[in-house]
Order: C-alpha cells, then sequence, then structure tokens
C-alpha cells in the first residue's frame, strides 16, 4: 500500500536499499519531489535558509518535526532548523 508521506517511493526504497535509515530515506526522497530544492544523494549544494521563503522555512521545520513552529518567525525558523 503506498505510503501518503512519501512524495518519490521509489527514490525511498532504493535509498534504504543503501542501508540509509527511514528518516534520512523519507527527507531525501520528498525534498527530490519538490522543485524548489535540488538535494543530491550526498547532499546538495541547497540555497542559504536566507534566500527561502518563510512557507518552505516551515514545511522543512514540520518534516523535520520542529516543535513550536507555527508561532515562529522566518529567523527563528532558521534557528531552530540550523540548531537542530
Amino acid at each position: 500500500m503506498p505510503d501518503p508521506s512519501l512524495k518519490n517511493e521509489k527514490l525511498y526504497e532504493d535509498l534504504r536499499d543503501k542501508g540509509m535509515s527511514k528518516e534520512k530515506a523519507a527527507r531525501i526522497s520528498n525534498a527530490q519531489a519538490n522543485d524548489k530544492m535540488h538535494p543530491s544523494e550526498k547532499g546538495g549544494k541547497a540555497p542559504p535558509y536566507e534566500d527561502w521563503t518563510k512557507d518552505d522555512l516551515y514545511e522543512r521545520a514540520q518534516e523535520i518535526g520542529i516543535d513550536g513552529r507555527s508561532d515562529m518567525t522566518k529567523d527563528e525558523l532558521i534557528e531552530a532548523l540550523r540548531n537542530h
């Protein structure tokens, strides 16, 4: 049965077969499916957080489970993401 939280299940399964954790494989596969991000398996050259929109920062914080994100400013989201 397909997992609705995964945006690219094939890539997720390929990464899991290579030994990545479920969380890391899910993050990479979902980021690959996002047109605004261009990660590679070994870590992409993502633009600095300051260049991201607040909505994109919020989405990223949600993906990795940062608490209190809905009340954070853009600068606070950046700090929370960097310290996670």
